[in-house]
Formats: C-alpha cells, structure tokens, sequence
C-alpha cells in the first residue's frame, strides 16, 4: 500500500522501493522507445505467455536510482541487475494495464529487450512505472550535482 504522498518519498528511493511481480517474459525490440513498439512487444510476450501456460516467475522487482534489480521472491536469488543507464523506457500497457514492462539494452548482446511484468492491481504497475521515472530523474540529479563540481 502507498502512502499518498508516496511521490515526494525521495529517501525510500534512494534505498529502492520494493514491488513484487509476475514475470511474463522478454522479447527483442528494434527502437530503443516509443508506446507503440512497447504495445507491440508486451502483445507478442502476453500471446508467448498464453501458449506456454506455465506458472510465472515470481520476482522482486526494485528500483533504485542505480537502475533496476530483480530477486526471485521464492529464493531470494539475483535474477538479474540493469544499470538505470541501459534502461531507455518504461509504461504500463494501455490495454493490458496491470503489465508494467521496460525496455534496456543487453549488456552481453548489446539487443534491445523489452521485459514485462504483470502486476496484482493496476495501480502498482503505474507506481512501479512513476517509481522508475522518479528513480531516471534522481540519477540525473545525482548525476548533474557529482559534474557540477569539476
């Protein structure tokens, strides 16, 4: 449950603010944003995910200003940690709006992936999506107050 001044929260994002989520998939992309290709790419992983019928990854998704790691919730395992400057874009899906997915560059293949998330509720897909923004415009601020000084 968010508080409704969750949005001026900056402390609890510095430390990463927590969300557990279904994992859906990932598939490869051609454009590094754009809500269209993002609508396209969380379709064709929704149509995967329908055929394979198989129980969903259950992760916790954390975003921090240093970017976005994920743990899977049953044995607390890394599944993986993209670095906030791989990540070129993220929303929940007009149609399918419990999915939250981004969109980040690999760091082996250098591919762009786009990763989808289902969320219980619709509201925490659009907080996980406001959480990664704020988290964009936090690493900036770091990012512009650590140069300032040179």
């Amino acid at each position: 449950e968010l508080p409704e001044s969750w949005a001026d929260m900056q402390e609890p994002l510095l430390e990463g603010m927590c969300f557990t989520l279904k994992y859906l998939g990932m598939t490869l992309v051609e454009k590094p944003k754009g809500e269209d290709m993002a609508a396209a790419a969380i379709r064709r992983i929704m149509a995967t995910a329908r055929v394979g019928a198989r129980k969903f990854q259950k992760v916790i998704l954390t975003v921090s200003p240093r970017g976005i790691s994920l743990q899977d919730a049953d044995t607390k395992e890394m599944v993986e940690n993209i670095s906030i400057y791989r990540i070129s874009y993220c929303t929940t899906d007009k149609l399918q709006n419990k999915v939250f997915a981004y969109v980040a560059q690999s760091q082996e293949s250098g591919a762009l992936e786009c990763h989808a998330f289902l969320s219980p509720k619709k509201k925490i897909a659009q907080a996980v999506t406001l959480t990664v923004a704020q988290a964009f415009q936090m690493a900036l601020d770091l990012w512009e107050a650590a140069h300032a000084g040179r």
